[in-house]
């Protein structure tokens, strides 16, 4: 987006760098068709200033409108809004903040270089295929969270202005008001929840690629890799994670702060003595707890998994180590004591690495840290110095995303997911029942 004006400054680069810069029809064509379409394209100044009006128009306007328009005293217990300024303020707040950070994403970045489009080209040929294909699933796993929500909520929204009548202020026809002030309320909860998923997917996205090249990075211990080649490859993906880290730590902790303020609002607001809490004065409360709480979930899960994935490297460097020291002292020279490897020794370890055993543990196993041995036959040139060198790195330089120097591992998501899941539980407890 930001980054597709070309300049003549460019026309003398290298093919690597010209490899930098987007064009019409180049991987990223259809997901900016989507991005229009979502209208928080800003590839332009007219497209800019459209994403800002739609912003200010779904995601402050409507809602405003909607709770000051529609607020109503001498409604019935069903059709009250008692919670509805959590709720909007909830979504708009996280929707503000998500939008913000794409646009100075895009606009500092450009959209191929926030995305590393412009680092594939020193990746394999399996990291570019996987990373593109899930690029394209994105926006499929995007809906798969949006529209279950937006079908609940529309649900809602239907029952409570259609139900309604007069007790609601309308101008004009009151099916006429009803329709429009239903269609842009649901408009607005949609835009807002989808710029929410979308910076989500995103982070998702880009997490998934270093996936990939930990995936590619863990065969080098497979072939005659020297360790200063392994060093190298290793510093270079600790530096785009701690580029991810940066760029995104703002936007993680203040989503975790608002979202996490939401659901303490919500849960002072329904333990009140007074308060009346069922489903139809609830239900959009619950509706935008839940939709927070997803998108939460993609996040740390995300910043988890590629920080479980880059520690995970230290076990099969140390396994790596291990199998090459073992292999230089069953081949030693006269003077050392060679340590043969019996008919049983010999079964065990074709058991560990390759037999039944293995096979039961299916796709619950790390692909980084397996049971399988890894072959010795490269290391003889290496020494052993260079290896627990190596190893002894690894250990002291765990990569992974950061927060302002806090990192984002299993624990902490277990820990984070627990208070927020307690909260919506509550919440869903004290209005449909769920505990």
């Amino acid at each position: 987006m930001g980054d597709e004006r070309e300049s003549p400054l460019l026309v003398d680069k290298s093919r690597a760098f010209a490899r930098c810069q987007s064009h019409a029809r180049d991987e990223l064509h259809s997901f900016r068709t989507w991005l229009r379409w979502l209208c928080v394209d800003q590839s332009n100044a007219w497209t800019a200033c459209l994403s800002w009006l739609v912003f200010l128009l779904f995601a402050i306007l409507v809602p405003a409108l909607s709770h000051f328009v529609l607020f109503c005293t001498d409604c019935d217990s069903r059709h009250s809004r008692p919670y509805d300024t959590v709720a909007q303020l909830s979504l708009s707040g996280v929707a503000a903040i998500s939008f913000i950070s794409l646009s100075t994403f895009v606009r500092r970045y450009g959209l191929r270089r926030f995305l590393f489009f412009d680092k594939l080209r020193h990746e394999s040929e399996t990291v570019r295929q996987g990373y593109t294909e899930q690029l394209n699933r994105s926006l499929k796993i995007l809906f798969v969270f949006v529209l279950p929500c937006f079908a609940a909520e529309a649900a809602y929204k239907i029952w409570w202005y259609s139900s309604g009548g007069s007790k609601i202020p309308f101008l004009g026809n009151v099916f006429i008001s009803n329709t429009v002030a239903c269609i842009l309320d649901l408009c607005s909860w949609f835009y807002r929840t989808v710029v929410f998923f979308l910076v989500c997917v995103l982070f998702r996205l880009i997490c998934y690629l270093q996936i990939l090249r930990m995936q590619d990075f863990a065969l080098v211990f497979q072939g005659n890799s020297e360790v200063e080649a392994v060093l190298k490859e290793h510093l270079r993906i600790r530096r785009q994670l701690r580029i991810i880290s940066h760029r995104y730590r703002s936007f993680i902790l203040c989503g975790l702060i608002s979202i996490t303020a939401s659901q303490f609002a919500s849960l002072l607001m329904t333990t009140r003595p007074n308060a009346h809490l069922d489903i139809f004065n609830c239900g959009e409360l619950t509706v935008c707890s839940v939709s927070l709480l997803a998108g939460l979930l993609i996040l740390l899960r995300s910043a988890a998994r590629i920080t479980h994935k880059a520690q995970g490297v230290t076990c099969l460097a140390a396994k790596w180590h291990v199998c090459a020291t073992i292999d230089s002292f069953d081949g030693g020279d006269g003077e050392t004591p060679v340590a043969k490897v019996g008919d049983e020794q010999q079964a065990f370890l074709e058991d560990s690495s390759g037999s039944f055993d293995y096979d039961d543990v299916g796709d619950e196993e790390d692909e980084l840290d397996n049971t399988k041995f890894i072959p010795a036959y490269a290391y003889s040139t290496i020494s052993f110095q260079k290896r627990q060198a190596l190893v002894t790195y690894f250990e002291n330089n765990r990569a992974g995303i950061t927060v302002f120097g806090f990192m984002l591992d299993r624990s902490s998501l277990h820990t984070i997911f627990g208070i927020e899941l307690s909260l919506v539980l509550w919440l869903l407890g004290k209005t449909v029942g769920i505990s």
